[in-house]
Parts: structure tokens; C-alpha cells; sequence
């Protein structure tokens, strides 16, 4: 256990993850180890391992974070809206997507590095907020959807949330994989994190 206050030890956390989320944004989760964190800290790197064993126990809190953050807009929404047409329902989840970009990022490059590299308490606190995410889409269609039969509420789930993974390699594409896909004939349309979402949850509902 961390010496300090409560106040001081979440500090520090947050502080670590910061520092991890501002070297993702140019360096790549290969690239990022705990010595560098260390080197963007204000304390020492052993220091870290008070707080997290690994860099992917780091990553996991960064991505709980954007979780939490995705989570607080749609119900800030929801709350302030009483009734939803389907596309205003596709519009809200389009764009509270839009805005977590990195959020898209790391569920699709190293969510099992994450989950296979945290210890069970890390993965486990996780999971909760993970769980908050689906119950909170779950209850902007029973509150918008009421007569929407259960079993489509749960095909709208397990579709959604497995999409989510996709979302941003397909939204994201380098110069070298534009070449690649001209090269192979690949009849790839470009669409943004908004276009892609607004479809599929339009799809899902209808």
C-alpha cells in the first residue's frame, strides 16, 4: 500500500496515467514502458509500483477512465432528454463516440494485452465500469424503446459493444493501408467514427 493520503495517493495515480495517456500520442503501446511513464512523473519510477505493476495495468486505468468519461455523457444526455426518436438515439451514441476517440483506440489495439497483463483486482475494477457501459446503453433503450421486445434489446447489445472494437481501425487508416487496399483492389470507403456509428445503431434499431 502507497504511503500518503488518499488524497495524495489518487494524485499520483492520476498522475501516472496522465502521463501514460500524453506518450500514447506519439509513441505506440509497444514503444511505452514503465521507465518512460517514469521519466514524464514527478516522482520516482519504483515509485510506480505502488500503484500499478505493469504498463498494461496503467493502460487498463487509462481506458477505465475514458469508460467512466463515456459513460457520465450518455447519461448526462439521457437525462436531460425525455423522449428519442431512433435516429436521435444513433445521433447521441455517434457522437459520444466521436468525442472518445482514444477511448475506440485502445479497446481495439491492446485490450487483451491489457486484460491478460493487469492482476485480478485491476481487471476486476474494470469489468464493474465495463458492465456500467452496457447497463447504461441498456437503459437509453428501455427508456426510449419501451416496446422494443427484450430479445432485440440484447441482439442491440451483443452486437454494439463487439462493433465498438472495429470502430477505430476502420475510421483511423495510415497512407501505407490506403496503398495497400488501392494495390489489392479493395473497394474501401472511408467513414468517420460518427458515419459508422450512426449507421450501425440505425441498422440495429430498425
Amino acid at each position: 500500500m502507497p504511503k500518503g493520503s488518499p488524497e495524495l495517493r489518487e494524485a499520483r495515480r492520476e498522475e501516472i496515467i496522465n502521463a501514460c495517456e500524453k506518450l500514447y500520442q506519439t509513441m505506440s503501446f509497444k514503444e511505452i514502458t514503465i521507465k518512460e511513464i517514469g521519466n514524464v512523473t514527478s516522482f520516482t519510477r519504483t515509485s510506480i509500483y505502488n500503484y500499478f505493476q505493469t504498463k498494461e495495468e496503467i493502460f487498463l486505468a487509462l481506458l477505465q477512465r475514458e469508460y467512466e468519461l463515456w459513460i457520465g455523457s450518455l447519461k448526462g444526455t439521457m437525462e436531460q432528454a425525455q423522449t428519442m426518436t431512433k435516429d436521435e438515439f444513433a445521433d447521441m451514441l455517434a457522437r459520444s463516440l466521436e468525442e472518445r476517440a482514444q477511448l475506440l483506440k485502445i479497446m481495439s489495439m491492446n485490450h487483451y494485452d491489457m486484460e491478460t497483463g493487469s492482476r485480478p483486482e485491476h481487471l476486476a475494477a474494470f469489468k464493474v465500469v465495463y458492465g456500467e457501459a452496457i447497463r447504461t446503453v441498456r437503459s437509453g433503450l428501455d427508456k426510449y424503446f419501451p416496446d422494443m421486445p427484450v430479445p432485440g434489446k440484447q441482439d442491440f447489445i451483443y452486437t454494439f459493444f463487439p462493433f465498438m472494437f472495429g470502430i477505430y481501425p476502420y475510421t483511423f487508416v495510415t497512407e501505407k493501408q490506403r496503398a495497400a487496399m488501392e494495390e489489392a483492389n479493395v473497394n474501401y470507403v472511408f467513414m468517420t467514427i460518427y458515419e459508422i456509428t450512426f449507421n450501425c445503431v440505425k441498422k440495429l434499431l430498425n
